[in-house]
Protein backbone atom coordinates (compact mmCIF):
# COMPACT_ATOMS: atom_id res chain seq x y z
CA UNK A 1 0.00 0.00 0.00
CA UNK A 2 1.13 3.57 -0.40
CA UNK A 3 2.91 5.14 2.53
CA UNK A 4 0.24 6.89 4.60
CA UNK A 5 0.50 8.59 7.98
CA UNK A 6 -1.24 10.77 10.51
CA UNK A 7 0.22 14.23 10.36
CA UNK A 8 -0.12 15.51 13.91
CA UNK A 9 -2.93 17.96 14.51
CA UNK A 10 -0.98 21.05 13.47
CA UNK A 11 -1.51 23.44 10.55
CA UNK A 12 -1.02 21.65 7.24
CA UNK A 13 1.56 23.08 4.86
CA UNK A 14 -0.05 21.81 1.65
CA UNK A 15 -3.62 21.55 0.41
CA UNK A 16 -5.48 23.08 3.36
CA UNK A 17 -5.54 26.84 3.96
CA UNK A 18 -6.54 27.93 7.47
CA UNK A 19 -8.40 31.11 8.32
CA UNK A 20 -6.60 33.81 10.23
CA UNK A 21 -7.21 33.34 13.97
CA UNK A 22 -9.04 30.06 13.46
CA UNK A 23 -8.09 26.86 15.26
CA UNK A 24 -5.55 25.01 13.16
CA UNK A 25 -6.70 21.91 11.32
CA UNK A 26 -4.83 18.63 11.14
CA UNK A 27 -5.08 15.45 9.12
CA UNK A 28 -6.20 12.17 10.68
CA UNK A 29 -5.74 8.96 8.67
CA UNK A 30 -6.96 5.45 9.39
CA UNK A 31 -7.10 2.10 7.55
CA UNK A 32 -9.68 -0.63 8.00
CA UNK A 33 -10.59 -3.97 6.46
CA UNK A 34 -13.89 -5.72 5.71
CA UNK A 35 -15.90 -2.52 5.45
CA UNK A 36 -18.46 -2.91 2.63
CA UNK A 37 -16.61 -6.11 1.76
CA UNK A 38 -13.31 -4.43 0.93
CA UNK A 39 -10.52 -2.28 2.34
CA UNK A 40 -11.40 1.19 3.63
CA UNK A 41 -9.09 4.18 4.03
CA UNK A 42 -10.17 7.52 5.39
CA UNK A 43 -8.59 10.95 5.84
CA UNK A 44 -10.30 13.53 8.02
CA UNK A 45 -9.31 17.20 8.27
CA UNK A 46 -10.43 18.35 11.71
CA UNK A 47 -9.67 20.90 14.42
CA UNK A 48 -8.74 18.29 17.04
CA UNK A 49 -7.93 14.62 17.40
CA UNK A 50 -11.13 14.12 19.41
CA UNK A 51 -13.27 15.62 16.65
CA UNK A 52 -11.50 13.46 14.05
CA UNK A 53 -12.25 10.28 15.98
CA UNK A 54 -15.88 11.33 16.45
CA UNK A 55 -16.16 11.97 12.72
CA UNK A 56 -14.64 8.57 11.98
CA UNK A 57 -17.22 6.89 14.19
CA UNK A 58 -19.99 8.86 12.51
CA UNK A 59 -18.77 7.67 9.11
CA UNK A 60 -18.55 4.04 10.20
CA UNK A 61 -21.98 4.18 11.85
CA UNK A 62 -23.58 5.53 8.68
CA UNK A 63 -21.87 2.90 6.54
CA UNK A 64 -23.06 0.17 8.92
CA UNK A 65 -26.61 1.55 8.81
CA UNK A 66 -26.71 1.62 5.02
CA UNK A 67 -25.08 -1.80 4.75
CA UNK A 68 -27.95 -3.15 6.83
CA UNK A 69 -30.33 -1.64 4.27
CA UNK A 70 -28.67 -2.28 0.90
CA UNK A 71 -26.39 -5.32 1.20
CA UNK A 72 -27.10 -8.25 -1.07
CA UNK A 73 -24.67 -10.42 0.90
CA UNK A 74 -26.42 -10.17 4.28
CA UNK A 75 -29.56 -12.23 4.72
CA UNK A 76 -30.81 -9.80 7.36
CA UNK A 77 -30.55 -6.64 5.23
CA UNK A 78 -33.69 -4.79 4.17
CA UNK A 79 -32.89 -5.50 0.52
CA UNK A 80 -32.49 -9.25 1.16
CA UNK A 81 -35.70 -9.34 3.15
CA UNK A 82 -37.50 -7.59 0.29
CA UNK A 83 -36.08 -10.17 -2.15
CA UNK A 84 -37.40 -12.95 0.08
CA UNK A 85 -40.95 -11.54 0.13
CA UNK A 86 -43.58 -12.99 -2.23
CA UNK A 87 -43.53 -11.53 -5.73
CA UNK A 88 -46.33 -9.13 -6.76
CA UNK A 89 -46.64 -7.92 -3.16
CA UNK A 90 -46.15 -4.19 -2.61
CA UNK A 91 -43.68 -3.72 0.27
CA UNK A 92 -43.11 -0.38 1.95
CA UNK A 93 -39.36 0.30 1.89
CA UNK A 94 -36.94 2.84 3.34
CA UNK A 95 -35.96 6.05 1.59
CA UNK A 96 -32.47 4.70 0.92
CA UNK A 97 -33.60 1.46 -0.70
CA UNK A 98 -36.17 3.38 -2.73
CA UNK A 99 -33.48 5.84 -3.88
CA UNK A 100 -31.14 3.06 -5.01
CA UNK A 101 -33.83 1.07 -6.82
CA UNK A 102 -34.92 4.31 -8.51
CA UNK A 103 -31.29 4.91 -9.41
CA UNK A 104 -31.10 1.57 -11.19
CA UNK A 105 -34.21 2.41 -13.19
CA UNK A 106 -32.65 5.75 -14.13
CA UNK A 107 -29.28 4.33 -15.15
CA UNK A 108 -30.74 1.38 -17.03
CA UNK A 109 -32.60 3.87 -19.22
CA UNK A 110 -29.68 6.30 -19.53
CA UNK A 111 -27.16 3.60 -20.53
CA UNK A 112 -29.44 1.80 -22.99
CA UNK A 113 -29.51 -1.24 -20.72
CA UNK A 114 -25.79 -1.42 -19.84
CA UNK A 115 -26.65 -1.03 -16.13
CA UNK A 116 -28.95 -3.71 -14.74
CA UNK A 117 -29.26 -5.07 -11.19
CA UNK A 118 -30.08 -8.50 -12.62
CA UNK A 119 -26.62 -9.08 -14.14
CA UNK A 120 -26.07 -11.30 -11.09
CA UNK A 121 -27.83 -14.01 -13.13
CA UNK A 122 -25.15 -13.70 -15.84
CA UNK A 123 -22.33 -13.66 -13.30
CA UNK A 124 -23.59 -16.90 -11.78
CA UNK A 125 -23.91 -18.50 -15.21
CA UNK A 126 -20.35 -17.63 -16.24
CA UNK A 127 -18.84 -18.55 -12.89
CA UNK A 128 -20.53 -21.95 -12.99
CA UNK A 129 -19.30 -22.60 -16.54
CA UNK A 130 -15.76 -21.54 -15.61
CA UNK A 131 -15.64 -24.38 -13.07
CA UNK A 132 -15.68 -26.70 -16.09
CA UNK A 133 -13.27 -24.45 -18.02
CA UNK A 134 -15.97 -23.71 -20.59
CA UNK A 135 -18.11 -20.84 -21.77
CA UNK A 136 -21.88 -21.04 -21.21
CA UNK A 137 -23.91 -22.87 -23.82
CA UNK A 138 -25.48 -20.51 -26.34
CA UNK A 139 -29.01 -21.52 -25.35
CA UNK A 140 -28.27 -20.94 -21.65
CA UNK A 141 -26.78 -17.51 -22.37
CA UNK A 142 -29.75 -16.41 -24.48
CA UNK A 143 -32.15 -17.66 -21.84
CA UNK A 144 -30.25 -15.68 -19.19
CA UNK A 145 -30.31 -12.52 -21.32
CA UNK A 146 -34.09 -12.80 -21.66
CA UNK A 147 -34.44 -13.28 -17.90
CA UNK A 148 -32.18 -10.34 -17.10
CA UNK A 149 -33.93 -7.91 -19.42
CA UNK A 150 -37.36 -8.18 -17.85
CA UNK A 151 -38.81 -5.53 -15.55
CA UNK A 152 -37.92 -6.79 -12.07
CA UNK A 153 -39.77 -4.35 -9.82
CA UNK A 154 -42.40 -1.63 -9.78
CA UNK A 155 -42.00 1.44 -7.58
CA UNK A 156 -44.75 3.63 -6.15
CA UNK A 157 -43.30 7.00 -5.18
CA UNK A 158 -46.46 8.15 -3.37
CA UNK A 159 -46.71 5.05 -1.17
CA UNK A 160 -42.91 4.44 -1.04
CA UNK A 161 -43.45 0.79 -1.98
CA UNK A 162 -41.53 -1.62 -4.18
CA UNK A 163 -43.19 -4.64 -5.79
CA UNK A 164 -40.93 -7.42 -7.00
CA UNK A 165 -42.09 -8.84 -10.33
CA UNK A 166 -39.63 -11.72 -10.97
CA UNK A 167 -37.50 -14.20 -9.06
CA UNK A 168 -34.35 -13.38 -11.05
CA UNK A 169 -31.40 -12.88 -8.62
CA UNK A 170 -30.53 -9.22 -8.03
CA UNK A 171 -27.53 -7.40 -6.58
CA UNK A 172 -27.24 -3.68 -5.94
CA UNK A 173 -23.66 -3.34 -7.13
CA UNK A 174 -22.42 -0.71 -9.63
CA UNK A 175 -23.05 2.64 -7.90
CA UNK A 176 -24.43 1.59 -4.49
CA UNK A 177 -21.07 1.71 -2.74
CA UNK A 178 -20.55 5.26 -4.02
CA UNK A 179 -24.03 6.19 -2.79
CA UNK A 180 -23.10 4.91 0.68
CA UNK A 181 -19.81 6.82 0.72
CA UNK A 182 -21.57 10.07 -0.21
CA UNK A 183 -24.08 9.69 2.62
CA UNK A 184 -21.33 8.88 5.13
CA UNK A 185 -19.26 11.87 4.00
CA UNK A 186 -22.27 14.15 4.37
CA UNK A 187 -22.82 12.97 7.95
CA UNK A 188 -19.24 13.75 8.95
CA UNK A 189 -19.06 17.13 7.21
CA UNK A 190 -22.16 18.26 9.08
CA UNK A 191 -20.21 17.94 12.34
CA UNK A 192 -18.65 21.11 13.81
CA UNK A 193 -14.88 21.48 13.31
CA UNK A 194 -14.67 18.92 10.47
CA UNK A 195 -13.26 20.76 7.45
CA UNK A 196 -12.68 18.05 4.86
CA UNK A 197 -12.34 14.35 4.24
CA UNK A 198 -11.42 11.58 1.82
CA UNK A 199 -13.19 8.21 1.91
CA UNK A 200 -11.67 5.41 -0.17
CA UNK A 201 -13.61 2.16 -0.31
CA UNK A 202 -11.54 -0.40 -2.18
CA UNK A 203 -10.57 2.11 -4.87
CA UNK A 204 -13.70 4.30 -5.11
CA UNK A 205 -13.28 7.72 -3.51
CA UNK A 206 -15.31 10.65 -2.26
CA UNK A 207 -13.37 13.88 -1.60
CA UNK A 208 -15.34 16.57 0.23
CA UNK A 209 -14.82 19.88 2.01
CA UNK A 210 -11.70 22.01 2.22
CA UNK A 211 -9.19 19.50 0.91
CA UNK A 212 -7.40 18.71 -2.34
CA UNK A 213 -6.37 15.09 -2.80
CA UNK A 214 -3.73 13.61 -5.06
CA UNK A 215 -5.10 10.38 -6.55
CA UNK A 216 -3.10 7.76 -8.43
CA UNK A 217 -4.96 5.69 -11.05
CA UNK A 218 -3.87 2.05 -10.84
CA UNK A 219 -2.48 0.35 -13.94
CA UNK A 220 -4.97 -2.46 -14.69
CA UNK A 221 -2.15 -4.72 -15.86
CA UNK A 222 0.28 -3.88 -13.03
CA UNK A 223 -1.94 -3.15 -10.06
CA UNK A 224 0.34 -3.97 -7.11
CA UNK A 225 -0.02 -1.50 -4.23
CA UNK A 226 3.31 0.19 -4.93
CA UNK A 227 3.38 -0.22 -8.72
CA UNK A 228 3.82 2.80 -11.00
CA UNK A 229 0.44 4.44 -11.55
CA UNK A 230 -1.23 4.74 -14.95
CA UNK A 231 -2.04 8.39 -14.22
CA UNK A 232 -2.27 10.97 -11.44
CA UNK A 233 -4.99 13.52 -10.78
CA UNK A 234 -5.60 16.20 -8.14
CA UNK A 235 -9.25 16.53 -7.13
CA UNK A 236 -11.45 18.38 -4.67
CA UNK A 237 -15.15 18.17 -3.87
CA UNK A 238 -15.74 15.34 -6.27
CA UNK A 239 -16.04 11.57 -6.46
CA UNK A 240 -13.72 9.17 -8.26
CA UNK A 241 -14.84 5.68 -9.28
CA UNK A 242 -12.93 2.97 -11.14
CA UNK A 243 -14.23 -0.28 -12.60
CA UNK A 244 -12.15 -2.82 -14.48
CA UNK A 245 -11.68 -6.46 -15.38
CA UNK A 246 -8.79 -7.04 -12.96
CA UNK A 247 -8.86 -8.24 -9.33
CA UNK A 248 -12.32 -9.79 -9.53
CA UNK A 249 -12.37 -11.50 -12.92
CA UNK A 250 -11.55 -15.17 -13.50
CA UNK A 251 -9.40 -17.35 -15.72
CA UNK A 252 -11.07 -19.33 -18.50
CA UNK A 253 -8.52 -21.40 -20.40
CA UNK A 254 -5.87 -18.97 -21.60
CA UNK A 255 -8.11 -15.93 -21.32
CA UNK A 256 -8.83 -13.64 -18.40
CA UNK A 257 -12.58 -12.93 -18.23
CA UNK A 258 -14.07 -9.78 -16.74
CA UNK A 259 -16.60 -10.04 -13.91
CA UNK A 260 -18.45 -7.10 -15.49
CA UNK A 261 -21.25 -8.41 -17.71
CA UNK A 262 -23.08 -6.76 -20.61
CA UNK A 263 -26.77 -7.38 -19.77
CA UNK A 264 -27.75 -6.87 -23.39
CA UNK A 265 -25.62 -9.70 -24.79
CA UNK A 266 -24.84 -11.88 -21.79
CA UNK A 267 -21.12 -11.56 -22.58
CA UNK A 268 -18.35 -10.26 -20.30
CA UNK A 269 -17.06 -6.74 -20.94
CA UNK A 270 -14.01 -7.01 -23.18
CA UNK A 271 -12.83 -3.97 -25.15
CA UNK A 272 -12.36 -1.65 -22.14
CA UNK A 273 -10.38 -3.08 -19.23
CA UNK A 274 -10.51 -0.06 -16.90
CA UNK A 275 -12.66 3.05 -16.62
CA UNK A 276 -12.02 5.84 -14.12
CA UNK A 277 -14.73 8.49 -13.84
CA UNK A 278 -14.89 11.82 -12.00
CA UNK A 279 -18.18 13.49 -11.17
CA UNK A 280 -19.34 15.70 -8.28
CA UNK A 281 -22.06 13.14 -7.56
CA UNK A 282 -20.65 9.84 -6.29
CA UNK A 283 -23.49 7.64 -7.56
CA UNK A 284 -23.11 9.13 -11.03
CA UNK A 285 -19.37 8.43 -11.02
CA UNK A 286 -19.96 4.84 -9.90
CA UNK A 287 -22.67 4.14 -12.46
CA UNK A 288 -20.69 5.61 -15.35
CA UNK A 289 -17.50 3.74 -14.39
CA UNK A 290 -19.35 0.44 -14.74
CA UNK A 291 -21.20 1.47 -17.89
CA UNK A 292 -18.00 2.65 -19.59
CA UNK A 293 -16.57 -0.88 -19.30
CA UNK A 294 -19.55 -2.18 -21.28
CA UNK A 295 -20.03 0.63 -23.80
CA UNK A 296 -17.65 1.55 -26.60
CA UNK A 297 -15.41 4.61 -26.04
CA UNK A 298 -17.51 6.58 -28.52
CA UNK A 299 -20.73 5.67 -26.68
CA UNK A 300 -19.10 6.56 -23.37
CA UNK A 301 -18.10 9.98 -24.68
CA UNK A 302 -21.70 10.70 -25.70
CA UNK A 303 -23.04 9.57 -22.33
CA UNK A 304 -20.45 11.61 -20.41
CA UNK A 305 -21.48 14.69 -22.37
CA UNK A 306 -25.00 14.33 -20.97
CA UNK A 307 -23.73 14.63 -17.39
CA UNK A 308 -22.00 17.96 -16.64
CA UNK A 309 -18.83 17.73 -14.60
CA UNK A 310 -17.92 14.27 -15.88
CA UNK A 311 -14.36 13.42 -16.85
CA UNK A 312 -12.93 9.98 -17.54
CA UNK A 313 -9.92 7.87 -18.43
CA UNK A 314 -10.47 4.60 -20.29
CA UNK A 315 -7.86 1.89 -20.87
CA UNK A 316 -8.62 -0.40 -23.78
CA UNK A 317 -7.63 -4.04 -24.19
CA UNK A 318 -4.85 -3.08 -26.61
CA UNK A 319 -3.37 -0.68 -24.04
CA UNK A 320 -4.64 2.61 -25.46
CA UNK A 321 -5.65 5.47 -23.15
CA UNK A 322 -8.81 7.40 -24.03
CA UNK A 323 -9.64 10.43 -21.91
CA UNK A 324 -12.13 13.28 -21.86
CA UNK A 325 -11.01 16.70 -23.05
CA UNK A 326 -10.77 18.11 -19.51
CA UNK A 327 -9.25 15.08 -17.80
CA UNK A 328 -7.16 16.69 -14.99
CA UNK A 329 -4.04 14.58 -15.45
CA UNK A 330 -0.77 15.41 -13.73
CA UNK A 331 2.45 14.37 -15.43
CA UNK A 332 4.03 11.23 -13.98
CA UNK A 333 7.81 10.86 -13.68
CA UNK A 334 9.24 9.91 -17.04
CA UNK A 335 9.60 6.18 -17.66
CA UNK A 336 12.68 4.78 -19.32
CA UNK A 337 11.73 3.76 -22.85
CA UNK A 338 12.71 0.29 -24.02
CA UNK A 339 14.87 1.12 -27.01
CA UNK A 340 17.67 -0.60 -28.90
CA UNK A 341 20.12 1.48 -26.86
CA UNK A 342 18.68 0.45 -23.49
CA UNK A 343 18.47 -3.16 -24.65
CA UNK A 344 22.17 -3.04 -25.53
CA UNK A 345 22.98 -1.58 -22.10
CA UNK A 346 20.91 -4.31 -20.42
CA UNK A 347 22.75 -7.02 -22.37
CA UNK A 348 26.07 -5.48 -21.28
CA UNK A 349 25.04 -5.44 -17.62
CA UNK A 350 24.01 -9.07 -17.76
CA UNK A 351 27.32 -10.05 -19.32
CA UNK A 352 29.35 -8.69 -16.39
CA UNK A 353 31.12 -11.10 -13.98
CA UNK A 354 28.67 -12.71 -11.53
CA UNK A 355 29.86 -10.61 -8.58
CA UNK A 356 29.22 -7.39 -10.53
CA UNK A 357 26.00 -8.30 -12.33
CA UNK A 358 23.13 -5.92 -11.79
CA UNK A 359 19.51 -6.90 -11.34
CA UNK A 360 17.91 -8.01 -14.61
CA UNK A 361 15.45 -5.21 -15.54
CA UNK A 362 13.14 -7.82 -17.05
CA UNK A 363 12.60 -9.46 -13.66
CA UNK A 364 10.75 -8.48 -10.50
CA UNK A 365 9.85 -9.81 -7.07
CA UNK A 366 6.16 -10.06 -6.29
CA UNK A 367 5.22 -10.17 -2.61
CA UNK A 368 1.70 -11.23 -1.69
CA UNK A 369 0.25 -10.70 1.78
CA UNK A 370 -3.00 -11.80 3.33
CA UNK A 371 -4.13 -10.13 6.54
CA UNK A 372 -6.41 -12.24 8.76
CA UNK A 373 -9.96 -11.28 9.59
CA UNK A 374 -10.84 -10.84 13.25
CA UNK A 375 -14.50 -10.93 14.21
CA UNK A 376 -15.54 -7.56 15.58
CA UNK A 377 -12.26 -5.85 14.62
CA UNK A 378 -11.68 -4.07 11.35
CA UNK A 379 -8.59 -1.90 11.87
CA UNK A 380 -5.68 -3.00 9.72
CA UNK A 381 -2.46 -3.80 11.58
CA UNK A 382 0.47 -1.44 11.17
CA UNK A 383 2.70 -3.03 8.53
CA UNK A 384 6.15 -2.23 7.13
CA UNK A 385 7.74 -4.11 4.23
CA UNK A 386 11.30 -3.43 3.07
CA UNK A 387 14.37 -5.11 1.58
CA UNK A 388 17.82 -5.35 3.22
CA UNK A 389 21.19 -6.32 1.76
CA UNK A 390 23.53 -8.94 3.25
CA UNK A 391 24.95 -6.43 5.71
CA UNK A 392 21.48 -5.62 7.07
CA UNK A 393 21.33 -2.22 5.40
CA UNK A 394 17.86 -1.28 4.05
CA UNK A 395 17.93 -0.78 0.29
CA UNK A 396 14.25 -0.34 -0.59
CA UNK A 397 11.09 0.48 1.34
CA UNK A 398 8.05 -1.14 -0.29
CA UNK A 399 5.17 -0.37 2.07
CA UNK A 400 4.38 1.40 5.31
CA UNK A 401 0.83 1.35 6.66
CA UNK A 402 0.13 3.04 9.98
CA UNK A 403 -2.38 5.35 11.57
CA UNK A 404 -0.97 7.45 14.36
CA UNK A 405 2.65 8.56 14.81
CA UNK A 406 2.70 7.91 18.51
CA UNK A 407 2.26 4.23 17.68
CA UNK A 408 4.65 4.13 14.73
CA UNK A 409 7.43 2.98 17.07
CA UNK A 410 5.45 -0.26 17.58
CA UNK A 411 7.03 -1.28 14.26
CA UNK A 412 10.23 -1.37 16.26
CA UNK A 413 12.50 -3.01 13.68
CA UNK A 414 11.49 -0.55 10.96
CA UNK A 415 11.45 2.38 13.38
CA UNK A 416 15.16 2.02 14.14
CA UNK A 417 15.97 2.42 10.44
CA UNK A 418 14.68 6.02 10.33
CA UNK A 419 13.52 5.73 6.71
CA UNK A 420 10.88 7.79 4.92
CA UNK A 421 7.32 7.90 6.31
CA UNK A 422 5.74 10.81 4.43
CA UNK A 423 2.08 10.75 3.41
CA UNK A 424 1.24 9.63 -0.13
CA UNK A 425 -1.59 9.78 -2.66
CA UNK A 426 -4.79 7.80 -2.52
CA UNK A 427 -5.26 5.12 -5.18
CA UNK A 428 -8.32 4.53 -7.32
CA UNK A 429 -8.67 1.04 -8.75
CA UNK A 430 -11.08 -1.80 -9.33
CA UNK A 431 -12.48 -3.05 -6.02
CA UNK A 432 -10.16 -5.34 -4.09
CA UNK A 433 -10.95 -8.27 -1.85
CA UNK A 434 -10.44 -7.36 1.82
CA UNK A 435 -7.09 -8.20 3.36
CA UNK A 436 -5.35 -9.23 0.13
CA UNK A 437 -2.37 -7.13 -0.98
CA UNK A 438 0.36 -7.39 -3.59
CA UNK A 439 3.66 -5.50 -3.66
CA UNK A 440 6.46 -5.56 -6.23
CA UNK A 441 10.19 -4.92 -6.02
CA UNK A 442 11.70 -3.96 -9.35
CA UNK A 443 15.26 -4.50 -8.13
CA UNK A 444 15.95 -0.81 -7.55
CA UNK A 445 17.08 0.87 -4.34
CA UNK A 446 15.42 3.92 -2.82
CA UNK A 447 17.50 6.14 -5.11
CA UNK A 448 16.11 4.43 -8.21
CA UNK A 449 19.27 2.50 -9.13
CA UNK A 450 19.38 -1.23 -9.85
CA UNK A 451 21.07 -3.23 -7.09
CA UNK A 452 23.61 -5.95 -7.76
CA UNK A 453 22.41 -9.53 -8.05
CA UNK A 454 22.88 -11.53 -4.87
CA UNK A 455 21.21 -12.29 -1.57
CA UNK A 456 18.71 -9.89 -0.07
CA UNK A 457 16.30 -10.25 2.82
CA UNK A 458 12.62 -9.34 2.62
CA UNK A 459 11.37 -7.95 5.94
CA UNK A 460 7.64 -7.98 6.80
CA UNK A 461 6.83 -6.42 10.17
CA UNK A 462 3.33 -6.18 11.63
CA UNK A 463 1.93 -4.81 14.88
CA UNK A 464 -1.68 -4.33 15.89
CA UNK A 465 -3.10 -1.90 18.42
CA UNK A 466 -4.41 -4.15 21.23
CA UNK A 467 -2.89 -7.05 19.25
CA UNK A 468 0.50 -8.69 18.78
CA UNK A 469 3.89 -7.93 17.24
CA UNK A 470 5.20 -10.13 14.41
CA UNK A 471 8.31 -10.09 12.21
CA UNK A 472 8.98 -12.21 9.11
CA UNK A 473 12.51 -12.36 7.65
CA UNK A 474 13.15 -14.23 4.43
CA UNK A 475 16.42 -14.26 2.51
CA UNK A 476 16.42 -15.08 -1.19
CA UNK A 477 19.20 -15.28 -3.76
CA UNK A 478 18.32 -12.94 -6.62
CA UNK A 479 20.73 -14.43 -9.13
CA UNK A 480 18.59 -14.23 -12.26
CA UNK A 481 17.04 -17.68 -11.77
CA UNK A 482 13.32 -17.37 -11.08
CA UNK A 483 11.93 -19.03 -7.96
CA UNK A 484 8.95 -19.01 -5.62
CA UNK A 485 8.77 -19.31 -1.87
CA UNK A 486 5.86 -19.57 0.57
CA UNK A 487 6.44 -17.95 3.96
CA UNK A 488 5.06 -19.08 7.29
CA UNK A 489 2.13 -16.94 8.39
CA UNK A 490 1.41 -15.65 11.87
CA UNK A 491 -1.31 -13.97 13.92
CA UNK A 492 -1.14 -10.65 12.04
CA UNK A 493 -0.04 -11.82 8.57
CA UNK A 494 -2.04 -14.95 7.77
CA UNK A 495 -0.09 -15.81 4.62
CA UNK A 496 2.76 -14.43 2.53
CA UNK A 497 4.64 -15.56 -0.57
CA UNK A 498 7.56 -14.43 -2.73
CA UNK A 499 7.62 -14.85 -6.50
CA UNK A 500 10.89 -13.89 -8.24
CA UNK A 501 9.79 -13.91 -11.85
CA UNK A 502 10.01 -12.56 -15.35
CA UNK A 503 7.91 -9.44 -15.81
CA UNK A 504 6.34 -11.02 -18.86
CA UNK A 505 4.74 -13.55 -16.51
CA UNK A 506 2.20 -10.94 -15.41
CA UNK A 507 -1.25 -11.11 -16.99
Amino acid sequence: MNTISLLGLVPLAVGLPTSSGATASGLFIDHLENVLGTSFDLKIVARSYTVARQAEQSILNEIARLDAVLSGYRSDSEFSQWLAAPIHEAIRISDDLFAVLSGFDHWQAKTDGAINAATEQLSQLWQQSSLHNATPAEADRQQAVEAVNQKHWRLDADQKTATRLTKVPLRLNTFTKSYVLDRAAEMALNMPDVDGLVLNSGGDLVVRGNWRELVAVANPRADAENAVAMAQIAVENTAVATSGDYRRGFQLGNEWVSHIMDPRTGLPARDVISATVLNPDAATAGALATAFNVLSPAESALLAGQHPGTDYLLITRDGQSVSSANWPGIALPEKTAITAETSTKTAHLLSLPVKDKLWNPNQELQITLELPRFEGRSHRPFVAVWVEDESGKPVRQLALWYNKPRWLHDLREWYTLNVNSDAAASVTSATRSPGEYTLVWDGKDDQGQFVKQGKYTVMIEAAREHGTYQLIRQTMDFNGKTKQQTLNGNVEVAAAALDYREKAATR
